[in-house]
């Protein structure tokens, strides 16, 4: 999911000391009725986008948590899939066909059951090809899904989605897909209502400005008896002080954005946490000359390495984070000044009668505009002029296909944890390829590592095309990136940390304060 361009301030150096991950031992599953009250939220100002199929930003993610659920939900602890409105579900031996039992109690708001019918008719929407939805295509692993998304079918009796009777699905696969169930976590994937302001999740949306977003207790969800929470409150704020204080005097239970770390009262409610994510530029590969590997390359010769990710607390020259079993590879190259002239001159470019001219696009904000001025300078030493147009991070997602620049910035927070959850944005026929760039090699990389059932063997495909999606100069990663929360963890149970910050709303709950060290009790 794309991450909000909203960076988190005041970190300062001594605040990142501290930083750890934080994991909070869940309390007994039950809850004292008596505690629960509305959660409040801040968070941060945005354009918010409620339909979960076509929602792309990570700020969003955390408000689909409560308002819609799929077959398969995140555990709050390790976000490993487990059953949402799936009561159950089979893989067949040759694990090209999943079987899923529906929860006979799952409903939406509205009190209208939800069938293996439903199901079928929520995805259909998100396949349609005028939606366009961005994740549709982490689906095409379905039979017959990649045509019917690019309209090149339109008989929905082709598709391997299949309603065998009113409470049984059956999802027929082009070849195993170990991570499937973790795909159909995300929000894209929940399952929704034709019918206006309708949820499956354990919330309703009941209030929507811009200063706030009120969700309530969906009580026709089939596991409302263990929702604890009547109500949360997001209280969308930029004011980075008011949030701070607010906070501290305890008018607010959780700040996910724009505070002062440092004039937080007590550290023990901060929690620093690495995400699953990469902050990278990319070329609009379609556009020319960038169309051409060696400009592209180029360029990226021409970049400082250490000086443009001096301010980066997380650096990385990968795409893919390390995850467990995935092989290292070499990345891109380090500044290499004599290399990157040849290249343009041999390309015809000699920096004065037949100079480069590249614009980029990024966000309105200082860590950005550094960035463009370290580019800038670096370009110019090899005969490259650059323009650069800034936008407001509100307006920065469309203006990757409405702007005519040809490099942009992305901060990308992997949906799932397996390497495709990066390298399918670069699949050639994928509704998440923004950058124009194709490559059958690559395409065929991925399409092999599919096939693999050994998990070693289909990491080492998977890391041969990022090699090759980095060789061939589409993008640059710069950073991983970090998040900040701080939550009252003295009163506030079921909230734990992990690496997509995600965390869902149902398992919140409000419990007795522990006795504080050092506090005698009056007699």
């Amino acid at each position: 999911m794309f991450k909000n361009f909203n960076i988190k301030k005041s970190l300062s150096t001594a605040a990142l000391a501290f930083f750890s991950v934080f994991l909070f031992a869940s309390n007994d599953a039950l809850f004292d009725p008596s505690l629960q009250r509305e959660l409040v939220i801040i968070t941060s100002t945005h354009n918010y986008n409620l339909n979960p199929q076509t929602s792309t930003y990570s700020v969003e993610a955390q408000l689909f948590s409560g308002l819609y659920e799929g077959l398969f939900s995140y555990n709050p602890y390790t976000l490993e899939p487990e059953c949402g409105i799936a009561e159950s579900f089979k893989i067949s031996r040759n694990k090209l066909t999943w079987t899923f039992a529906i929860k006979q109690n799952a409903k939406f708001s509205n009190g209208t059951a939800i069938t293996a019918q439903t199901i079928k008719d929520s995805w259909l929407r998100l396949l349609d090809p005028a939606l366009n939805a961005p994740f549709a295509s982490l689906l095409d692993c379905i039979k017959g899904v990649e045509d019917y998304r690019t309209g090149k079918i339109t008989d929905e009796s082709q598709l391997g989605i299949i309603v065998k009777d009113e409470y049984t699905l059956v999802i027929k696969l082009n070849a195993p897909t170990e991570h499937f169930s973790k795909i159909l976590c995300h929000h894209a994937f929940s399952i929704t209502s034709p019918e206006p302001n309708v949820y499956s999740g354990a919330f309703c949306l009941a209030e929507y400005d811009n200063s706030h977003i009120l969700m309530t207790k969906n009580e026709y969800y089939w596991d409302a008896a263990n929702v604890a929470l009547p109500s949360i409150r997001f209280i969308l704020s930029d004011n980075e002080e008011e949030n701070t204080h607010q906070f501290n005097i305890g008018n607010a239970d959780w700040i996910t954005d724009f505070v002062d770390v440092n004039n937080i009262y007590s550290m023990s409610d901060v929690v620093y946490s690495a995400l699953f994510s990469t902050d990278y530029l990319f070329f609009k590969a379609g556009r020319k000359p960038f169309d051409n590997p060696e400009i592209r390359n180029a360029l990226l010769y021409a970049i400082p390495a250490e000086k443009i990710r001096e301010d980066r607390f997380l650096k990385t020259n990968t795409l893919v984070l390390q995850l467990r079993g995935y092989p290292e590879i070499f990345g891109v190259p380090e500044e290499d000044i004599e290399t990157a002239q040849a290249i343009l001159k041999n390309a015809g470019y000699d920096g004065e009668k037949n100079k480069l001219v590249i614009t980029l696009c990024f966000t309105d904000d200082e860590p950005s505009r550094k960035r463009a001025q370290i580019l800038h300078d670096a370009w110019e030493t090899i005969g490259v002029e650059t323009k650069v147009i800034f936008k407001p991070g509100i307006e920065y997602l469309s203006a990757i296909n409405t702007e005519k620049a040809d490099l942009f910035n992305y901060i990308w927070i992997g949906d799932f944890a397996d390497p495709l959850a990066f390298l399918e944005l670069f699949r050639g026929s994928s509704s998440l390829n923004v950058t124009g760039w194709k490559n059958s090699k690559y395409d065929s990389l991925l399409e092999e590592a599919a096939k693999i059932t050994d998990a070693a063997k289909r990491y080492e495909k998977l890391a041969e095309a990022e090699q090759l999606l980095l060789d061939d100069g589409a993008i640059y990663p710069i950073s991983r990136t970090l998040s900040v929360n701080i939550v009252d963890f003295d009163i506030i149970k079921g909230w734990f940390d992990n690496a997509l910050d995600i965390h869902p709303l149902k398992y919140l709950k409000f419990v007795r304060p522990d006795p504080r060290a050092n506090v005698v009790k009056a007699d």
